[in-house]
C-alpha cells in the first residue's frame, strides 16, 4: 500500500500490534475492479470495504475504526467479526448433548450471545494471505473453551473476487460433539460510513416466516408468518418505513431485531435478497446456504463510538445481515439442529455481493 495506507485511508502500522502475545495486523485485499476490503485477524473483523457508487468514486460500506486500538477500546465489540463457536443467543446460557449440560457465561442478559465474553470476535487468528484477494485465518478453539465442549479447529476463508463479491467460507471440525453456528457481523450503511441512518435503505429478503422473540431476544419456538406485519420484506421496502409500528415483536426489539427463515429453494449457496441506499445507489445481494438470517438494524447504536471518519455512529446508521442457524436452536429439537460431530465438517458460506443500480 502505497504511504501505508489503503483506500478508506487507515494505515496498516496502525494495526501493528502485539494482543495477549500474538501479532496482529491489516490485511488487505484488491480486486481488478478496484474495490477493496481490509481485515485485521484480530477476531476476524472486517475493517473497512470499497466499492463503487454511481459518481463512479469508491465508498467504504461499514462501520469500523481506524487502529487497532479502536477495537480493543470499543463499547462495540462486534464491528465486523467473525462470531462463533454460536452466533446469536443460548436461553440462559445452557444446552445439553446427550445428555450431559453445558454452562456457558451469560453475556447478554440471562443469556449467552455470539459465543461468551471472549468468543471468536475477541481472538487473534492465525492469518495467511493467499494472494492479492483471499485472505485464510485458522483458530483452534479448545476444548471447553467459553463453556463449549470439544477441540474445534475453524478456517475462514475471505476472497474479494472480479464480480465485486465478498465471499466468505467457513470451515469447522471437531473431536467431540459440539455447537458449531458461525457467522459475521459486520455493520453496513451503503450510503458510506458514518452516513446518519439506514432507514431509506430498501430491502427485499426472501423470508416469508420468522421467529418470534420474548423480552429477553429468545425465539418462543413459534415461526410466524410475515404477511400482514411490519416483518415482510418478501417484496421490497424501505427499512423505515414500519420499523416503528405498533407491533409487539418491533417493540420488543427496540427495532429489527429478528431471525428470519429463509424461502430456500435447495440446499446450496443461493441468491436470497438485496438491500440498496438511493443515495449512493449501491445495490448489495445477499447470498448463502445457510437456514435463516438475523437482521438488526442498529436499534442500540447511541452515538458513543467515534468512527473512522470521526464522526459518531448514531442510532440506526448501520444494518447486519447474519447468515446462521436459527436463535437457541440446542434448546429448540424442532428447529435446524447446530450440533456438530467428530467426523463431520461443519460449512458455511456466505456472500455480500456489490452493484451500481
Amino acid at each position: 500500500m502505497k504511504n501505508d495506507k489503503n483506500k478508506a485511508g487507515i494505515k496498516k502500522s496502525d494495526f501493528d500490534e502485539n494482543v495477549e502475545g500474538k501479532a496482529v495486523s491489516l490485511y488487505t485485499l484488491e480486486n481488478s475492479k478496484g474495490a477493496e476490503v481490509s481485515i485485521t485477524n484480530y477476531g476476524g473483523k472486517i475493517v473497512s470495504l470499497m466499492v463503487p457508487a454511481k459518481s463512479g468514486q469508491l465508498v467504504d460500506v461499514v462501520t469500523g475504526y481506524n487502529s487497532i486500538e479502536g477495537y480493543l477500546n470499543s463499547g462495540e465489540i462486534y464491528f465486523g467479526a467473525a462470531i462463533g463457536r454460536y452466533g446469536n443467543r443460548i436461553a440462559n446460557g445452557k444446552f445439553s448433548i446427550d445428555g450431559v449440560e453445558y454452562q456457558l457465561e451469560k453475556n447478554n442478559g440471562p443469556n449467552s450471545l455470539h459465543g461468551g465474553i471472549k468468543g471468536f470476535h475477541a481472538v487473534v487468528w492465525n492469518a495467511k494471505q493467499k494472494d492479492a484477494q483471499t485472505l485464510e485465518l485458522n483458530y483452534l478453539s479448545k476444548d471447553m473453551e467459553e463453556g463449549f465442549p470439544g477441540n474445534l479447529e475453524v478456517k475462514i476463508v475471505y476472497k474479494l473476487n472480479n464480480d465485486n463479491q465478498l465471499v466468505i467460507d467457513y470451515y469447522a471440525s471437531t473431536d467431540k460433539k459440539t455447537l458449531c453456528n458461525l457467522t459475521n457481523h459486520t455493520y453496513f450503511n451503503l450510503s458510506g460510513d458514518g452516513a446518519d441512518t439506514i432507514l431509506d435503505h430498501v430491502l427485499k429478503l426472501d423470508a416469508s416466516h420468522y421467529t418470534p422473540s420474548d423480552d429477553t431476544a429468545i425465539p418462543t419456538g413459534e415461526i410466524k408468518n410475515v404477511e400482514g406485519t411490519p416483518m415482510d420484506f418478501t417484496k421490497k421496502k424501505a427499512i423505515g418505513a414500519q420499523i416503528d409500528d405498533d407491533f409487539i415483536d418491533l417493540k420488543l426489539g427496540n427495532g429489527y431485531d429478528h431471525n428470519f427463515v429463509l424461502d430456500k429453494k435447495e440446499d446450496g449457496v443461493e441468491k436470497l435478497g438485496y438491500i440498496y441506499s438511493p443515495k449512493t445507489n449501491i445495490q448489495m445481494d445477499f447470498y448463502t446456504d445457510q437456514p435463516g438470517v438475523q437482521l438488526y438494524t442498529g436499534n442500540f447504536m447511541d452515538g458513543s463510538q467515534i468512527g473512522k471518519k470521526g464522526k459518531a455512529y448514531l442510532k440506526r446508521s448501520a444494518f447486519c445481515l447474519e447468515a446462521q442457524y436459527f436463535p437457541d436452536s440446542p434448546n429448540r429439537p424442532e428447529f435446524p439442529s447446530t450440533v456438530l460431530k467428530p467426523g463431520d465438517e461443519y460449512r458455511q458460506t456466505t456472500i455480500y455481493g456489490f452493484t451500481v443500480g
